[in-house]
C-alpha cells in the first residue's frame, strides 16, 4: 500500500497571518486538498501562533468530521501542557511529538529518545488514555538502541525526519547515502513493532526514491514543497502530483 498523504496548512498559515485577513482560507485550502485526494490534514500549533492559531484547530477539526469521515487530523508539536489541552480539547487522530524549541524556524531533529525516555513516558501515556496514536520525530540515522527506547516509551509510530534526504536534491550519491539511512531505521521501526511515517523537505521529485527505499511507509506530511508547488499548479493539481509520486491512482 502506497503511504498516505496528510498536508502540512502551516505555510497557508504563515502567509494569511501577513495581514489581519482571512485569506488565504486555511480551512477552505484544507477542504480542496481533501477533496483532491489528500488523506489527511497536518497542523503544528506552535506556542507564538506565527503560522497555525488556535483558533484554527476547531474548524479544521470540523471539516474532517462534517465533510471527510476518512481523513484524519494530525496535530504536531513539542509537548508542553498548553500543547496536550490543546491536542485533548481538539482529539486528533494522531498526535506528532517533536523536539523543537519554540524559537525553532521549522523542526531540524529528531528525539534522543534515550535521555528523554522519562519526559517522553508520561506523556505518551497521557495521550493514549485518550486513544491518541503517538508518533514521535526520528532522526534518520540512528542507531537500534534509540529504536528500541521510543518503542519501550509506548510510541506507535516514528516520523523519518527527511530533511539530510531533502536536501541532497543536486548530489544523486549523497541521495542514495540518505536513503540508506532512513531505509535502515525504518527496519529497526519494523523490528521493534512501530509503523513509519515521513516528513520534511519532500517534494514530486523526491517521493518515488523515498517511497522506493522504505517499504513500510504509511504516511508522509508534506507542507513546505507542497504549498510551493500549489502557487505554479493549484491545490488540487498539486495534490493530486503527491499522490501519483508517492503511487496513490488519482482520478
Amino acid at each position: 500500500m502506497p503511504a498516505k498523504l496528510s498536508v502540512n496548512l502551516n505555510a497557508v498559515a504563515l502567509l494569511r497571518n501577513r495581514r489581519d485577513l482571512p485569506w488565504p482560507d486555511v480551512v477552505g485550502l484544507g477542504r480542496i486538498a481533501l477533496n483532491a485526494g489528500a488523506h489527511g490534514l497536518t497542523v503544528h500549533p506552535r506556542p507564538d501562533q506565527r503560522h497555525i492559531r488556535f483558533s484554527d484547530l476547531a474548524p479544521l477539526r470540523a471539516l474532517i468530521d462534517d465533510e471527510f469521515p476518512d481523513a484524519e487530523l494530525n496535530i504536531e508539536g513539542y509537548p508542553t501542557g498548553e500543547f496536550l489541552e490543546l491536542v485533548e480539547k481538539h482529539e486528533p487522530d494522531q498526535v506528532t511529538l517533536v523536539p523543537d524549541d519554540p524559537s525553532q524556524a521549522t523542526s531540524d531533529h529528531g528525539w534522543d529518545f534515550i535521555s528523554n525516555h522519562n519526559v517522553l513516558v508520561p506523556i505518551i501515556t497521557r495521550l493514549k488514555t485518550k486513544q491518541f496514536r503517538v508518533s514521535c520525530f526520528c532522526d534518520p540515522d540512528v542507531d537500534e538502541t534509540q529504536i528500541i527506547a521510543a518503542s519501550e516509551a509506548g510510541s506507535d509510530r516514528i516520523e523519518l525526519y527527511t530533511g539530510p534526504y531533502g536536501s541532497t536534491f543536486d548530489d544523486s550519491d549523497a541521495a542514495e547515502n540518505a536513503l540508506a539511512d532512513l531505509s535502515h531505521t525504518a527496519g529497526f521501526a519494523a523490528k521493534y513493532g512501530m509503523d513509519v511515517n515521513a516528513g520534511h523537505d519532500l517534494t514530486v521529485a523526491n517521493m518515488p526514491g523515498l517511497a522506493g527505499a522504505v517499504d513500510n511507509l504509511l504516511e508522509v506530511s508534506i507542507g513546505n514543497g507542497l504549498i510551493a508547488d500549489a502557487l505554479e499548479f493549484g491545490m488540487e493539481g498539486t495534490v493530486k502530483r503527491f499522490l501519483s509520486a508517492s503511487g496513490w491512482p488519482t482520478t
